[in-house]
């Protein structure tokens, strides 16, 4: 039997500010906070869950600090999944990131402003100063926007400056509507049956090179794409003596 939820102090960190937007923008972000909160809540506890890892990988969700890497279409139940943990995530400044952001911050999660393509080294040391803190954080890795199932370099380089390791993981889910969006989106229907794979750590010196950090970007990619390959492979086991529930 696996805990997947564990209880972390509250965060310290301030909240998303939507206040930048128009009121029409302001009155629509609580309309789809209200509602994602609410949709997260109801369906979560009706997953029926496995944990498999593979060797050398984190022996729980809760454990820190580590730089957590998955892909942005497992982000819901991701988000139900690692509640009440306190990590730290990186969070877009557009409006699709500010109602994401707004949302996982009810689940416990802390958003550090930035993306890969705006205001990403000033993320990158918040994410860093959140590591030596003793946090874990965590990249959507081909978010905000694609491309899908790709590897961008950032949390490589932040292995390398903090001295933690990289993790990862992958849910596939038996049941669930999945939007026609450039990321595939996941939404779990209630009752599904989850699947989340977790990958070996992966290290990087401190004195990697550039070229090193290529090949270690290398070895993220891989590991997520087996792992991917993996859970999809098994989902239909989930709740066999093989890949017992855990929640």
């Amino acid at each position: 039997m696996t805990e997947v939820s564990t209880t972390a102090s509250p965060a310290t960190e301030v909240a998303p500010d939507p206040r930048r937007f128009t009121l029409r923008q302001r009155i629509i972000l609580r309309i789809i906070i209200a509602a994602g909160y609410a949709f997260i809540r109801l369906i979560g506890p009706t997953l029926r869950v496995c944990v498999s890892r593979e060797e050398g990988a984190q022996e729980t969700v809760s454990q820190r600090p580590l730089i957590i890497s998955f892909w942005h279409a497992c982000i819901i139940p991701a988000t139900y999944l690692f509640r009440n943990v306190g990590i730290r995530v990186m969070s877009s400044n557009s409006y699709d990131g500010e109602y994401m952001g707004r949302i996982i911050h009810k689940f416990g999660f802390v958003a550090v402003k930035g993306s890969s393509s705006r205001n990403a080294v000033r993320a990158l040391l918040g994410l860093r100063r959140a590591l030596q803190q003793g946090w874990a954080v965590a990249f959507t890795l081909d978010g905000p926007r694609g491309p899908r199932h790709k590897v961008k370099p950032g949390p490589v380089a932040l292995a390398r400056s903090s001295g933690t390791p990289l993790t990862m993981f992958h849910i596939a889910v038996d049941r669930a509507w999945v939007l026609n969006t450039w990321d595939r989106l996941i939404i779990p229907k209630p009752f599904s049956r989850v699947l989340m794979r977790f990958g070996k750590l992966i290290p990087v010196p401190a004195d990697a090179s550039d070229q090193d950090l290529d090949r270690y970007q290398q070895d993220l990619q891989d590991s997520l794409d087996r792992i991917r390959e993996f859970a999809e492979a098994n989902i239909q086991k989930v709740g066999s003596p093989e890949f017992p529930y855990c929640v």
